[in-house]
């Protein structure tokens, strides 16, 4: 055995040297193996990010709230016509929904919300945004939501019954009307499309939903007093969130949701829902096709960089073995072993491919660098798991291109190698 580690530090020093030596040379025959290296490591980087973005964004709507509206969230097709001539969901559907779950024993559902949006401008004196996300809601919401206040209340039962014009800002809003602080908000008054509110809280910030929409661009309002001054009575876009009991399972609830929904719309048995009822596994099983189609990309590049690496790290190991054709045949003279020769052109073949790989990964964290800072609201993050893949591929495609040339240098005729010039 320490005969057997010997030889290989022996290898690993000869394969250093002969890197030294042909640093143009070993930098080009590498250029597969970074390419492939950088390939799997940002693919890999973006399918993690796109897993940890959707459970964060998961954990902003509740990973256990279910959403009653007309649609899916799946794409429809040719079949969208089936889904505009549904009836609008109405907002004392969720009122319905509450008494029926208040009288069914050991239901698997806590409580429902309704929920209704509109985008509207909000100003304080000469600060102005616009297309703000006000949501009208109920009392209830804070039951439901996963969003904590940072500054004040939610507004009480009794000013949602009687509609008042109280609003509960996002932290991005409440920020930028008032410069001086947040915590200044509560209190004092904004105008949302001239129309004047009181403050009386402020949500703690959120980030964004899968990246993209900003929690933190949202204000809340009673849903009477939406309905009495945005939405258009002709139209309504309410959408009853549901959330589920923790210790139930998904299925249970979406089917007591479906049975209760059925009973509200007073349907008859055989005919088919006029409403759907969508969790966040629809979002995830449309994230699939997107994750796969990355994934395929990716493979495809790492499995043509590094087919195309191994094959120009086979051919610079020919070559080298016909370069030293005559120090193999001294070495084999004076005692070396064939399995000696097979190991050193295997290490070095693998020390090229694995300084590859290092650079690649390199590489993959500078590319990760830029992309963080042109995207900072998308999770990057590259794994120990991924970085040991990474390496484990580099010394796999070493040994696998480097095997047939070492194995020909290990059965060279020690005399007919002494005679080659």
């Amino acid at each position: 055995m320490k005969k057997l580690w010997n030889e290989m530090f022996e290898s690993v020093r000869i394969a250093l040297e002969q890197v030294n030596q042909h640093k143009l040379r070993s930098i080009l025959t590498a250029l597969g193996v970074i390419i492939g290296v950088v390939a799997v490591t940002m693919m890999g980087t973006a399918i993690k990010g796109i897993d940890i973005g959707f459970r964060n964004s998961m954990d902003m709507i509740g990973s256990d709230n279910f959403f009653v509206e007309r649609w899916p969230w799946r794409n429809v097709g040719d079949n969208w016509m089936k889904y505009v001539n549904r009836p609008f969901m109405k907002a004392k559907y969720a009122d319905e929904l509450n008494l029926i779950i208040g009288s069914t024993p050991d239901s698997n559902l806590e409580i429902a919300v309704p929920s209704t949006w509109s985008r509207q401008h909000i100003e304080r004196g000469d600060r102005k945004i616009d297309r703000v996300a006000v949501s009208g809601t109920s009392a209830d919401s804070p039951l439901i939501d996963t969003a904590e206040i940072e500054f004040g209340r939610f507004f009480t039962g009794a000013e949602d019954i009687a509609g008042r014009n109280v609003v509960v800002l996002g932290h991005d809003v409440a920020k930028t009307l008032f410069p001086e602080g947040a915590d200044r908000a509560v209190g004092q008054y904004v105008k949302i499309r001239k129309i004047k509110y009181e403050v009386v809280g402020v949500y703690a910030r959120q980030g964004k939903f899968l990246g993209m929409q900003s929690w933190d661009q949202n204000a809340a309002i009673p849903l009477k007093s939406l309905r009495k001054f945005f939405v258009n009575r002709w139209y309504d876009s309410t959408v009853i969130r549901v959330k589920k009991r923790s210790a139930s399972s998904i299925q249970d609830a979406r089917d007591e949701i479906i049975g209760a929904m059925r009973r509200v719309r007073a349907l008859k048995p055989g005919e088919d829902n006029d409403f759907e009822v969508n969790f966040s596994e629809i979002i995830e099983e449309q994230l699939g096709p997107i994750k796969s189609g990355i994934a395929l990309a990716g493979f495809f590049v790492t499995g043509l960089a590094l087919f195309v690496g191994a094959i120009g790290i086979m051919n610079i190991t020919f070559v080298s073995v016909k370069e030293r054709t005559k120090e193999i045949g001294t070495r084999r003279a004076i005692g070396a072993r064939r399995r000696s020769i097979l190991m050193q052109f295997l290490v070095e073949a693998s020390m090229i491919c694995l300084l590859g790989g290092l650079v690649g990964l390199g590489l993959s964290f500078l590319l990760k660098t830029v992309v963080a800072q042109a995207a900072p609201n998308f999770p990057l993050v590259m794994s120990n798991e991924l970085i040991l893949l990474a390496v484990l591929v580099s010394i796999a495609t070493g040994v696998i291109s480097g095997f047939a040339p070492a194995f020909q240098a290990s059965r060279l005729d020690p005399a007919e190698a002494l005679r080659h010039e």
